[in-house]
């Protein structure tokens, strides 16, 4: 299996897989309607979910943040758990590079990761048995006030 990277250009970071595909978007997006997989609040308390992406049917990566921290918490969460697979999640702060990662064999969820990016921008993703999702971009400060 091919290990994950992070492409750390003046563009955005994005995370990569052999045959993975990563969705990207710019600006806060809204929440789908229904998630691959719900949220587990394994950030902790006071951190909202403010962003999401699903990795085909097989999970979710979620963006979360708390307000009064100014910290940002990702984590990469299967909609069923099961047999351990290789799972990947990070969060990257735009303008410094400065990034958080968890990767390994989980049965059920990847993270939680902590990044501190209050007012900024950040890319943020993850993977799940070789599919792959994620956003750059995004979250640029406008919750963080």
């Amino acid at each position: 299996m091919q290990r994950w990277g992070h492409i750390r250009s003046a563009g955005a970071a994005v995370a990569l897989a052999a045959g993975g595909v990563m969705a990207t978007a710019t600006g806060a997006a809204a929440a789908p309607a229904k998630a691959a997989a719900a949220y587990n609040k394994a950030c902790g308390a006071g951190y909202k979910v403010v962003n999401q992406a699903d990795i085909g049917k097989v999970g979710t990566s979620y963006l979360t943040y708390n307000a009064a921290t100014g910290k940002n918490c990702a984590v990469t969460i299967r909609k069923t758990a099961g047999p351990a697979v290789h799972m990947y999640v990070w969060v990257q702060r735009d303008d410094t590079r400065d990034y958080a990662d968890d990767e390994g064999y989980y049965r059920s969820y990847a993270g939680p990761v902590y990044l501190d990016a209050k007012g900024y921008c950040v890319s943020w993703g993850g993977a799940i048995a070789g599919e792959s999702a994620g956003k750059s971009g995004t979250n640029c400060g406008r919750i963080a006030r």
